[in-house]
């Protein structure tokens, strides 16, 4: 199964870009896939793995410490798993960028890795030139999910919507809406859709900046970081 694929250039706000050269850090029990993913990934140009962890509780030491912008993680670790270690890093290091890493169709935990704040996710079994842009896409500060796999993701992660917890994040979804105008919530319901801003713009009569400055007004009343994000909450508030 191939990597989830990446948003459009005009994917509108997100996390603040990093310029220059990336620095990433590795996290991953096997030894052998931190040093495959270090070699292929440190001669890559641009992109420079300053540090590597074996496990989430590690990484709460190691990432900070190494000043890393983006941090591969796995989701399945001893210890402290990459999940937990992702909500405790944002919480501390809200600009860091954490992509999960995950074999997708047996991990039930993505989408709540999407919720705390993960900038996206990958297959372990992503080719190398894909990571490498993946990267690269993440830490320009765009969301690592392209917008035709957005509602694919969400409906394989959630399954029926019978997870638990499931009515209370419906509650709260649909209050947190009641903030939005009119227009941000059309605004909203496209980028739930995988619109790009364009297609938004083009389907709602506005310009493109337009939209860009209510998808901004959006992740600001709904208290997200990135679309993906709006697009779950959205979900959320219709189930």
């Amino acid at each position: 199964m191939d990597t989830v694929g990446v948003v459009s250039p005009d994917a509108g706000p997100g996390p603040g870009p990093v310029s220059g050269p990336v620095s990433l850090a590795v996290v991953d029990d096997d030894p052998m896939v931190r040093a495959a993913l270090g070699m292929m990934l440190g001669g890559s140009s641009g992109i420079t793995v300053v540090a590597e962890a074996g496990d989430g509780e590690e990484a709460l030491t190691v990432v900070p410490a190494s000043g890393a912008d983006v941090v591969l993680m796995d989701i399945r670790m001893p210890v402290r798993d990459g999940l937990s270690a992702t909500e405790e890093l944002l919480r501390s290091h809200p600009a860091l960028k954490i992509i999960v890493l995950t074999t997708f169709d047996t991990d039930d935990m993505v989408l709540r890795a999407l919720r705390i704040g993960a900038a996206g996710f990958l297959l372990k079994d992503t080719p190398p030139a894909r990571l490498v842009e993946a990267i690269r896409t993440v830490a320009a500060g765009q969301p690592m999910l392209s917008p035709s796999v957005t509602a694919q993701l969400i409906a394989a992660v959630t399954g029926a919507d019978s997870a638990p917890g499931a009515d209370e994040r419906s509650r709260s979804a649909r209050s947190a809406m009641t903030g939005l105008t009119d227009r941000e919530r059309d605004v909203a319901e496209g980028v739930a859709r995988g619109l790009s801003n364009a297609e938004i713009a083009a389907e709602l009569f506005m310009g493109v900046p337009t939209v860009k400055t209510h998808v901004g007004r959006l992740f600001t009343k709904l208290g997200v970081e990135n679309r993906v994000q709006v697009a779950i909450l959205v979900h959320d508030a219709q189930g």
